[in-house]
This record gives C-alpha cells, sequence and structure tokens, in this order.
C-alpha cells in the first residue's frame, strides 16, 4: 500500500492478539488462519488497520514477546505463506498491516544469545549486556526485573551476568553495539519488503542503559532508572531515519511517559522519533490512580503539549490490561451503556483510536478460580510476590485476578455454540462465561448492540474531519464524573459528553438549545 505523510492520523487501528482471536485450524490456539476468516468482520467494523501482537517464532515464556527468530513463524500461527495470505487479504479489503516489534530483547533462544554466551570474544559476544560479578561474586547491581526477581542472570561460560528488565529468558540487547543495530534494522528492512505498512514497537524506553553513571541508581527496577534517556532517543531516531520514514510507514512506541516531555520527546514531527505512542501503565497503578478528574487533567494538558507538532494514540484496552468496561465502566448494572460511553469517548478524542480485540462487543474481565487456571508469566508472579509479602492465598488471589492481563486474553466470543465460537475444540485459555450473551453473532443482529455502536462511531469519524482535524475544548468541571469537550473545524462544532458514573449528572452549555441535534447516544432511540 502506498502511504501519504500524515495518513496514519485517519487510521483506525484494531489490535488483534493472534492466540486468542480465531482458531483455524482446531487446535484450541488462534492463528493466521483465523486471523484471516474474520478479515470481512474486521471490515464491516469499520477498521482500517490491523495490529497484530507478536507471531515471530518463539518459546512463548511471554506469549510471543521473547523472540527466537524474527524472520519466522511461530509454527502454532501457521507459516510464512499463512502470513502473506492474510497480508494480500487485508490490503485487499483496504486495511494496512501493522506488526509488533520486540527489539529491547530477544528470547534466551535466539541464535545470537546462544553464540553470545558462549565466551568473551566470538562474533556475538557484544549483542547483549553482560558485567562482571560484583566483589562478592553476586549481580553486578541491585536492579530488579518487571517480572519479578533480579535483573541479572549469571552464566558459568562467560563467568558473568547478563541483563534481563523482563524474563531471565529475555535477555536484553546491547544497542550500544553499532553492528547489532544494524542487525536488528535489518529485521525491520525485512517486514519492510514484506508489504508491512508500520510498526508497534514494544518496551522501547529502555535501550540506554545508562550504566556509566547516568541511570538513578535509587531506582529498584532497571526500567525505572535509565528510562527515557537521550542514548535511547537517539537510537530511535537512527532506526526510523534508517527503516521506516522512506517510505512513511507508521509508527507507535510503547514507552515510558512520566511528565509532556517524555510525550514531546517521542512523537513531535521535528524530533524524527515516532508518530504516535502508547505510555506504559502498570495494570496495579491504572487500578488504583484512574479517574474521571485525571482523565480531563491529562487529555487537557497532553493536547495543549502535541497539538502544533504531535499526535496521540488513544486506547482504553491492550493485551497488558484488564477489559475497559470492568475497568472505568459497569459491567453489570450498567454494561451496555458504559461499554458504549467509553467506545464514544475513545472515538471521538484528538488522535489515532486503538480498539482491542473483543472492546467492540463490550468483552469484560474474567476471573479464573485457581493461580494454576492462569497463563501469564506476569500474574503468577505477581501471586506470588503478594504471598511473600504476608498476604493470603485468598487476598492475593482477589488481587491477581483484578490485575491479570489474561483478563485481555481470554478467546474471543464469536457466538453462544461451544467455546464460543472460537475453536472446536478446548481453548488454550478458558473462555468467559458470559459468551452466551455477549458475543459477536448476536450483537452484529442487534442494531443497539455495542458492535453496532462502535460501526456508527468508526463511520463518524471516517466521514467528519471534525473528529480527526477538529481543535478540542473541555468544556465540564475540573470536579466531577462528567468528560465534556467540543472539537470543532472550519466553522463546525460537536459537542461529546460523557458520564462515568452510575447517576444522572447534569451539564449545562451555552451552544446547546433545544434545536441542537443528537448525532449519537448510547441509550436506545439516540
Amino acid at each position: 500500500m502506498r502511504h501519504e505523510k500524515d495518513w496514519y492520523k485517519e487510521l483506525v487501528i484494531y489490535q488483534i492478539y493472534p492466540r486468542s482471536f480465531m482458531d483455524g485450524n482446531g487446535d484450541g490456539i488462534g492463528d493466521l488462519k483465523g486471523m484471516t476468516q474474520k478479515l470481512d468482520y474486521l471490515k464491516e467494523l469499520g477498521i482500517t488497520a490491523v495490529w497484530m501482537s507478536p507471531v515471530y517464532a518463539s518459546p512463548n515464556v511471554d506469549n510471543g514477546y521473547d523472540i527466537s527468530d524474527y524472520f519466522s513463524i511461530m509454527e502454532e500461527f501457521g507459516t510464512m505463506e499463512d502470513w502473506e495470505e492474510f497480508r494480500d487479504q487485508a490490503h485487499q479489503r483496504g486495511i494496512a498491516v501493522i506488526m509488533d516489534l520486540v527489539l529491547n530483547h530477544s528470547s534466551d533462544l535466539h541464535a545470537w544469545f546462544q553464540e553470545s554466551k558462549k565466551s568473551r570474544d566470538n562474533e556475538f559476544s557484544d549483542y547483549y549486556i553482560w558485567r562482571d560479578p560484583a566483589p562478592d561474586g553476586g549481580a553486578p547491581n541491585k536492579w530488579l526485573s518487571v517480572f519479578g526477581g533480579g535483573a541479572w542472570e549469571y552464566v558459568p561460560e562467560r563467568g558473568q551476568y547478563y541483563l534481563h528488565f523482563f524474563a531471565k529468558e529475555q535477555p536484553d540487547l546491547n544497542w550500544d553495539n553499532k553492528e547489532a543495530r544494524e542487525k536488528i534494522f535489518d529485521i525491520i528492512r525485512f517486514w519492510n519488503d514484506k508489504g508491512v505498512d508500520g510498526y508497534r514497537v514494544d518496551a522501547i524506553s529502555y535501550l540506554d542503559k545508562g550504566m556509566d553513571g547516568r541511570a538513578d541508581m535509587s531506582e529498584p527496577f532497571g526500567t525505572s532508572s535509565c528510562a527515557n534517556l537521550e542514548g535511547t532517543h537517539r537510537y530511535i531516531r537512527e532506526m526510523v531515519e534508517k527503516t521506516t520514514r522512506p517510505d512513511n510507514l507508521m509508527t507507535v512506541g510503547e514507552v515510558n511517559i512520566r511528565n509532556l516531555q517524555d510525550a514531546k520527546d517521542y512523537t513531535s514531527a521535528s524530533r524524527g522519533e515516532f508518530d504516535m505512542a502508547i505510555g506504559f501503565v502498570p495494570p496495579i497503578v491504572e487500578i488504583k490512580t484512574w479517574s474521571p478528574e485525571r482523565f480531563k487533567k491529562e487529555v487537557k494538558e497532553q493536547y495543549e503539549a502535541l497539538k502544533e507538532d504531535g499526535w496521540w494514540a488513544r486506547f482504553f484496552s491492550n493485551h497488558d490490561k484488564p477489559r475497559q468496561v470492568s475497568l472505568y465502566g459497569d459491567d453489570r448494572e450498567y454494561w451496555l451503556e458504559s461499554a458504549k460511553m467509553l467506545g464514544c469517548y475513545l472515538h471521538t478524542l484528538p488522535g489515532t483510536p486503538f480498539v482491542y480485540q473483543g472492546e467492540e462487543l463490550g468483552m469484560t474481565n474474567i476471573q479464573l478460580p485457581s493461580i494454576n487456571d492462569y497463563d501469564d508469566i506476569d500474574t503468577k508472579n505477581y501471586y506470588k510476590t503478594m504471598l511473600k509479602e504476608g498476604a493470603s492465598p485468598k487476598e492475593a488471589l482477589a488481587e491477581s485476578q483484578m490485575v491479570s492481563r489474561d483478563n485481555a486474553r481470554t478467546p474471543m466470543q464469536w457466538d453462544d455454540s461451544e467455546n464460543g465460537g472460537f475453536s472446536s475444540c478446548r481453548p488454550w485459555l478458558p473462555v468467559n462465561e458470559n459468551y452466551t450473551r455477549i458475543n459477536a453473532k448476536q450483537q452484529m443482529e442487534d442494531q443497539d448492540s455495542v458492535f453496532r455502536f462502535y460501526q456508527k462511531l468508526i463511520a463518524l469519524r471516517k466521514e467528519n474531519p471534525v473528529l480527526v482535524h477538529g481543535d478540542f475544548k473541555l468544556c465540564c468541571p475540573e470536579e466531577g464524573p462528567v468528560i465534556a469537550y467540543t472539537r470543532s473545524l472550519e466553522g463546525e462544532t460537536w459537542l461529546a459528553v460523557h458520564n462515568f458514573s452510575g447517576q444522572e449528572q447534569k451539564l449545562e452549555h451555552d451552544q446547546v438549545t433545544e434545536e441542537t441535534r443528537v448525532i449519537l447516544g448510547n441509550y436506545k432511540g439516540q
């Protein structure tokens, strides 16, 4: 597909978690054939781009985010021919293909690491981050891994430790090595040649480790100590300049945004880094700190910071977060209304909306009965950590259920048949038991469904430039559950009003009269 400058601003991007989207060969695991089968569904919804979580060869310690071969497809997902068929069928429907790049680390089974750990003086010895033991023989420093335990692992063959900010099976790549960087850029060039339209880049804020004294060693986690150092920005600019900018390929980085300057640094066009940024917030932090007031403050500040020279990735859900209707809405009494309200909020904000699979159906969190029923490595480590800190097994399970990434990874609910129509056999992760009432087939037959509401939202955005390029202005009190704002362009103004509570609220606006037309509402008849 040919891309004009800034084409990403008009996209509606749908994230597919391949393992859970659709099983095309009946083994209980979603795959590329299944994804291809459902492209007409995405076309009907109005999607114009698909971001697929990693489909590369992987031992699946972290469900594909530990890549052992960037040039091959995971056997469970199919073959390169299957990927090419998906690409071709997507492009025929006007749907761009966005790949997920994991470039901070590889799998420990990657050929580079297998060679690197053999000795200190082979071709790949410096492709990863190795350090001698501390004087007492322990780890070089006290950094912790995101997934629990220390961030260093000892390898006897080298007599050294390697750094892993995530699982020990995910060694961090050494971006300071120019040869390694070029090999990484070759990965991107390979997929460019395959016809990819853009990339979501995973966990990319930590390329420069700053172990020469620039990292803040008072922080316990390496991902906090070295986040957003200048070397990281320099490497990103080099990567973009050499790989994606020549063909105007879309880039969105998953980054650590601590303040407005970070947002500007990663996404301002003049910086030459990403087109958009997905700011990562740990689920437990999001659960405990979100509020309508915080949303209002953040969206206003971010708009002012980026309106001249940047752009926004808008999302509520992805594979790392709880389901949005369970977190920000009411997945019981006001399930339908709040699922629609959240969709309206997302799609009327300035920026490019990201829809996570099942969000358009109002899929909800799941509560599995035992920690052993969970698949996610982060959930299991969180449970163990809580036990160590003195929580009872019941308390640890309850909080792990709430924050688990598996909430977003349960199989897609296609219909009310066995396994939700996802697979003809037992799925790799249980289907949420509410699939009999929350599923795509039922909603596509109901004009008042969440699916049809999303379809209307997406169509409105395509047909009305004011929702893409219009100015943004909050017009509601800073306090309280109502978030209201206007979008204005060339004399046309739209008002969007959202109530994040279960009670009726009042909002006065000087442009609202009896003649004001309601374009779309989340209750019947609107």
